[in-house]
């Protein structure tokens, strides 16, 4: 069984988690993100899970700090990774917003491993005021998905998309 590995990105709406969950009905998934242990210290410091400009722009510097004080984004999405390669999972999407991180990321991963940008058409990119959110689009991805039509048509479309980087 080939397991690959997807660092998913896109704008706040863009559809990532939505891709994932349908990636779920027709593969073993697994979807990680290197803020989850940012989102657990943040609650101990009294964030209630709000998603506005001011929230976002708390976890996008509690990051950084962390990131340069003991890499804890990293550790996290490796320690997932170790796991994943372990089970019966065939696909980790990994979400990671930061271009250094991603490339950090990526020089861990010892199976394949792709990025992939996704896009929606219909939704407001609008600047949040921090590098996490506004830098997405300043990389250079391997892959691009548009998500801009039916979910039936999306369906089809990304399990075909994940079939061909699973069987080559």
């Amino acid at each position: 069984m080939e397991k690959i590995v997807i660092i998913i990105n896109g704008a706040g709406g863009a559809g990532k988690d939505t891709l994932c969950d349908l990636a779920a009905k027709h593969y073993q998934v697994e979807n990680v993100s290197a803020i989850t242990p940012i989102k657990d210290i943040a609650r101990n410091c009294g964030w209630n899970g709000e998603k506005d400009a001011k929230s976002r722009k708390f976890l996008s510097d509690l990051k950084r700090v962390f990131i340069e004080y003991n890499d804890l984004p990293t550790k996290y999405l490796f320690a997932q990774y170790e796991k994943f390669l372990e089970s019966r999972n065939q696909i980790l999407f990994v979400q990671i917003r930061e271009k250094d991180e991603i490339e950090k990321f990526k020089k861990l991963v010892t199976i394949s491993c792709r990025t992939l940008l996704v896009d929606r058409q219909n939704i407001n990119v609008e600047k949040w005021g921090n590098a996490s959110d506004d830098e997405v689009r300043n990389y250079q991805y391997d892959l691009y998905f548009k998500n801009d039509r039916s979910l039936t048509e999306i369906e089809q479309e990304f399990v075909s998309l994940l079939s061909s980087l699973i069987n080559g």
